[in-house]
C-alpha cells in the first residue's frame, strides 16, 4: 500500500485514564496519589495516577511494593463498567469530529488528520480536539502529531500528562535520536538486554547499525527494530467499527453423549476465543453456552461476569453454564460458546485481583502463540485425542 508522503497522524492518549475517571466520581480524589487495583498484598497495580508514579509507582507493579513506596496513597479497587463508560464518550467525540481514526486500546486513539490541512490546519485541529475532548469528557488527553504512528506514537509519551507536539516532516530521525532504546516500541526487556550489552543506549546508536548486522543479532523482529530506530512506519489507521461478540461453534462428525469430549472441546474452543480477546486488546463482560441435541433442539444459557479475559475465569465460567445446560442424556450434535459485552481492555488478567505471577503466565503463553501458533501452548484437557 502506498501512502502520500505528508500523512498527518495524531496519537491522543487520555491521561492516566483509570485514575482520571476516578477523579471524576470523586473530586475529592484530585490531586492525590491514588492506586487502582487489589487491595492484597499479592494483587497488581492496573493503574495509578500521575502523584503516584512520582514516587516510582507504575502498572503491573506488585500491590505491597507500591504502599511500601507510597504508604499514603488510596487504593481504589475500580470500575470497567465507568471505565468503558467514558471511554465510549471519548470515542464518539473523536468520531464525530474526524475523518478516519483507529481506537487501539481504551484509552488510545490513532486520528488520521491527512489533507485536512488545506481546510483548517492539522496542528490547529488536533489542538482544538484535545480542547473539545476535555470540555465535553472532562478527561485530560495528550496528543502528538507526525508523519506516522509510531512517532506519534511515541512523541506522546514524552509529553504527557496534558501535553501536545508536533514532530515536522523530515525531523523523525532527529526526535527519535537521543531517546534511549526502551522507549521505542518492540523493544522488550530481553531485546534491550542484549543491545545494552553491546553498549546500543540510544535510538540514534541503534538507527547506525547496518541493517543486516540487526538481522543476525535479533532475526526478523531486528529489521522491524531497524526500521522503527529510523523512524519508518507505513501502518495505516485501521477504521474503527464496534464488535458485538467472538464466537466459535463446532458441529460434530458424531453425535455424542461422552461428558469427557464435550468438557475437551470446551475448553478447546473458550482458549481459542480467549486468545483472540486478548489478541484485540478487549474484555467480555457475559459468556453464552450454546448446545444443539441430536433432535435439533438447541439451548442457549448466558452468566454476566467481571469483565475479564483470563483462560482459568473464562473456563470455569463456560463449564459452570455447561452443568446447568447439559440437562439431558440425550446424544448431542453441536457445542458453541460466546463472548459479548465487548469492552476495550488490554490486562491479560482478571484486572484487580490477580497475581504478579499469573500475569507472567498469561504474557508468556501469548507470546509463544503469537510467535509460533495458538495450537502449541493449550490445556492438556483440550486436546483432541
Amino acid at each position: 500500500m502506498l501512502f502520500n508522503e505528508q500523512r498527518q497522524i495524531a496519537h491522543f492518549d487520555l491521561d492516566a485514564f483509570f485514575a482520571s475517571v476516578e477523579c471524576l466520581k470523586n473530586s475529592r480524589l484530585k490531586g492525590k496519589p491514588l492506586l487502582v487495583g487489589g487491595s492484597g498484598d499479592r494483587s497488581v497495580v492496573a493503574a495509578c495516577s500521575y502523584e503516584a508514579r512520582k514516587f516510582g509507582i507504575h502498572s503491573a507493579m506488585p500491590m505491597k511494593l507500591a504502599r511500601r513506596l507510597c504508604p499514603e496513597a488510596i487504593v481504589i479497587r475500580g470500575d470497567m463498567e465507568s471505565y468503558s463508560k467514558y471511554s465510549k464518550l471519548v470515542t464518539d467525540i473523536i468520531r464525530d469530529n474526524v475523518p478516519l481514526f483507529e481506537k487501539s486500546s481504551i484509552d488510545e486513539f490513532y486520528i488520521d488528520l491527512t489533507g485536512m490541512d488545506k481546510f483548517f490546519g492539522c496542528s490547529l485541529y488536533a489542538g482544538e480536539l484535545k480542547k473539545k475532548v476535555l470540555h465535553d469528557s472532562g478527561l485530560p488527553v495528550s496528543y502528538a502529531l507526525a508523519s506516522n504512528k509510531l512517532i506519534s506514537k511515541v512523541a506522546t509519551n514524552e509529553v504527557k500528562p496534558n501535553g501536545q507536539l508536533e514532530i515536522p516532516f523530515g525531523k523523525e530521525k532527529s526526535f527519535l535520536a537521543p531517546l534511549p532504546i526502551a522507549k521505542l516500541p518492540g523493544i522488550g526487556k530481553e531485546t534491550a538486554y542484549k543491545l545494552l550489552r553491546r553498549g546500543v543506549e540510544t535510538i540514534r546508536t541503534l538507527s547506525e547499525i547496518p541493517l543486516e548486522m540487526m538481522e543476525t543479532m535479533l532475526g526478523k523482529n531486528g529489521v522491524d527494530i531497524w526500521r522503527k530506530a529510523n523512524g519508518l512506519d507505513e501502518s495505516p489507521v485501521i477504521p474503527y467499527r464496534e464488535q458485538k461478540s467472538i464466537s466459535t461453534e463446532q458441529t460434530f462428525e458424531t453425535d455424542t453423549i461422552s461428558l469427557s469430549f464435550l468438557h475437551a472441546q470446551l475448553v478447546r474452543m473458550t482458549e481459542a476465543i480467549g486468545f483472540e480477546l486478548r489478541k484485540q486488546d478487549r474484555l467480555t463482560g457475559c459468556v453464552t453456552v450454546k448446545l444443539r441435541y441430536s433432535n435439533f433442539d438447541t439451548v442457549v444459557k448466558q452468566k454476566t461476569i467481571d469483565y475479564s479475559n483470563a483462560d482459568h475465569l473464562l473456563l470455569q465460567t463456560a463449564q459452570d453454564i455447561f452443568d446447568k445446560l447439559y440437562d439431558r442424556r440425550m446424544l448431542v450434535r453441536l457445542l458453541g460458546i460466546r463472548f459479548t459485552r465487548l469492552i476495550p481492555g488490554n490486562y491479560q488478567i482478571k484486572l484487580y485481583e490477580d497475581t504478579q505471577e499469573n500475569i507472567r503466565l498469561y504474557q508468556s503463553i501469548d507470546s509463544i502463540k503469537k510467535r509460533f501458533g495458538e495450537g502449541l501452548v493449550m490445556r492438556a484437557v483440550g486436546i483432541k485425542p
